[in-house]
């Protein structure tokens, strides 16, 4: 029975667990964006969430404890560096997970984890102002082409009545 077994093992052992996930997330941090599977996904958003959250306060303690789970400087001037600017007034939710179907070969499911505050096409852009529109603006909108023909209309009725007095 699994009872009270939170982690997925990924079918490794725990040197190789940790080592992958080291490997993992060192991507992430460089690329902030990685193609992976879907359950490996999951497991490193448990691995590197604390590592960003404890980044957010530039001691030496925490880059030394950060620095056991990463063990490469380029990853940690860049977590401690870029990505904690970006992530300072967040209060968690670092990463975002996107799927993108099965693997051909396996399937897998696929998916990839990037780094919220870093992608800029889901980046929140400032909403253009829209106007609720009810049914009677719907009418009032069909209307006022049907108006404007009417105008038109009366301008021939205008000569028409010219024409008018003539028959009489």
């Amino acid at each position: 029975m699994r009872h009270n077994k939170k982690f997925n093992h990924l079918s490794r052992t725990a040197s190789h667990r940790a080592a992958m996930l080291a490997n993992m997330a060192t991507s992430l941090i460089m690329h902030k964006r990685i193609t992976t599977t879907l359950a490996k996904a999951k497991a490193l958003k448990k691995y590197v969430e604390p590592l960003i959250t404890r980044s957010k306060d530039d001691t030496t303690n925490s880059r030394r404890v950060v620095f056991s789970y990463l063990q490469k400087k380029e990853a940690i001037k860049e977590l401690f560096g870029t990505i904690s600017e970006k992530v300072a007034n967040r209060p968690g939710g670092y990463t975002r997970i996107i799927k993108l179907g099965t693997r051909k070969d396996d399937g897998a499911q696929m998916c990839f984890i990037e780094l919220v505050d870093f992608d800029e096409n889901m980046a929140k852009a400032p909403k253009k102002a829209r106007t609720r529109r009810s049914r009677g603006a719907k009418k009032a909108a069909e209307e006022a082409p049907a108006a404007a023909p009417a105008e038109e209309t009366a301008e021939p009725a205008a000569e028409a009545p010219a024409e008018e007095p003539k028959a009489e």
